[in-house]
Order: structure tokens, then sequence, then C-alpha cells
């Protein structure tokens, strides 16, 4: 696939996942459009709060404005939570809504017409080992993360026919800033050792190891491009093999 002149939008690409993502499609060529609340030095930086709706509207309509075209969106932002139902307050659950769903809903949302003119896209959508499968203390983070594959599904089925497939990645415990956030707070709330925390989730998977953003960024790359060209409504596990057990 040629990767030059194409256009990619990111959401929450200034650290991990979205960030290795990033710079690995801008060494192939391609021009990406960071929309995120942490500024970076990066030129194609758009600061977007996608838990306003009208903050996403208008970023998107700018890089159309400035490309002409929109042919790669990964709706990578999101936020982890570490709670059981009722240690969750109504402010951390209306705050993981209003970026996990309605962020995910309207960038998914405001992109269509772009891609509908174009006659093609490629969406990806963030998931998570928890889009498959249950984990303590998680009801309402894996309550977002199974709705995610549910909105990959019918969204792929709707825009099949504009040539627009929709896939979803779902990542187990990688290497980024989310997991040191939820491993620090863990371990605040438990008492527990920080570096035992580590070395607990690195025999979790059945590579014995938490994965890389890199490694998770290689797979969205595919899904992005055109080398996955057959493939839509469909979730990739990049987990080193945790949902397989």
């Amino acid at each position: 696939m040629d990767w030059k002149d194409k256009v990619a939008v990111i959401t929450g690409a200034s650290t991990g996942i979205g960030k290795a993502t990033r710079e690995l499609l801008q060494t192939k060529g391609t021009k990406v459009y960071n929309l995120d609340i942490q500024d970076t030095s990066d030129p194609h930086f758009i600061k977007c709060d996608v838990r306003i709706k009208e903050d996403i509207k208008n970023a998107l309509a700018k890089v159309h404005g400035l490309e002409k075209r929109i042919d790669m969106l990964f709706a990578n932002a999101g936020v982890h939570l570490f709670a059981t139902m009722e240690e969750t307050s109504d402010e951390e659950f209306e705050n993981l809504l209003a970026i996990n769903i309605r962020g995910t809903f309207y960038t998914i949302k405001y992109v269509l017409p772009y891609m509908k003119a174009e006659g093609k896209g490629s969406i990806l959508l963030m998931g998570s080992d928890q889009s498959s499968v249950g984990k303590a203390s998680s009801s309402a983070y894996g309550m977002t993360k199974g709705a995610i594959v549910q909105l990959t599904k019918s969204t792929a089925i709707d825009y099949a026919k504009f040539g627009i497939r929709v896939n979803c990645i779902g990542p187990g415990t990688i290497n980024t800033p989310l997991l040191h956030k939820a491993v620090d707070h863990f371990s605040r709330i438990t008492g527990t050792d920080k570096q035992e925390v580590y070395k607990s989730l690195d025999g979790v998977q059945p590579l014995g190891r938490i994965g890389l953003p890199e490694e998770i960024a290689a797979t969205a790359a595919f899904l992005l491009s055109d080398e996955s060209s057959f493939t839509t409504g469909a979730l990739f596990p990049v987990d080193g093999g945790y949902i397989a057990q």
C-alpha cells in the first residue's frame, strides 16, 4: 500500500497507543492529525476535547477544510476506571461515558459524511480485552468497551455500501501512561507494592509479559490500511493470548 498522500485522524494521539500509531503512520509518509487535549509539538495537532461534540465536529471540519479528504480515522481516545459499581462516583461514571462512549460515537458520526463523499474510508475503534471478557472492579469501564464492539459491528453493516470499513482493536495490558495511572491507583487503594503489581500483570498473559504500544500500533496500521480491504465489523485482540484462556 502507498501510504503517501493519505490523511489520517487519530484522537488521543499525544500519548500511549495513539502516539505510537501516529508516529508509525508518519514514518510511512501519511499526514496524521492528532485530536487531543494535551498539546504536542507536532504541526498537525488540533486541540480537541472529545467530551464536547462541537470540539469534535469543528476539529474534523478543520482537517477536511485543509486536506479535502479524510482517509482513515482511529477513534483511540479513552480513559480507564478501576472500581466496583458502588465505588464508582457519579462524576467518574459520567466522565467515562462522555469520553469512551459519546466521544467515540460523535467522532464517527462527524467523519462519516466526508468518507461517504469519497466513497471509501477506514475507521478503527479502540476496544479492549474487556470487550470480550469481564474483569473485577471494572463494571463501568468494561461496559463502555463492550458497547464499542457493538458500535463497530452495526456501523460496519450500515456503511459497507459506501465503501467504509469499521473495525475494532482489543488491546490487553499495554505499557502506557493509562496503565501506569491504573497501577498507581490500585497500589494506593490496596497497599500493594507497585513492582509486585507489574510482576503479577506480566504473568497474566500466556506470553508472559505486558504489551508495548508499538505492537498495538502495528495491528492498528494494518486495520486502517488497504491491506485489510476485506475486513470489516471485526474485533482484533492484541493481548498476548489473554482472552484465549
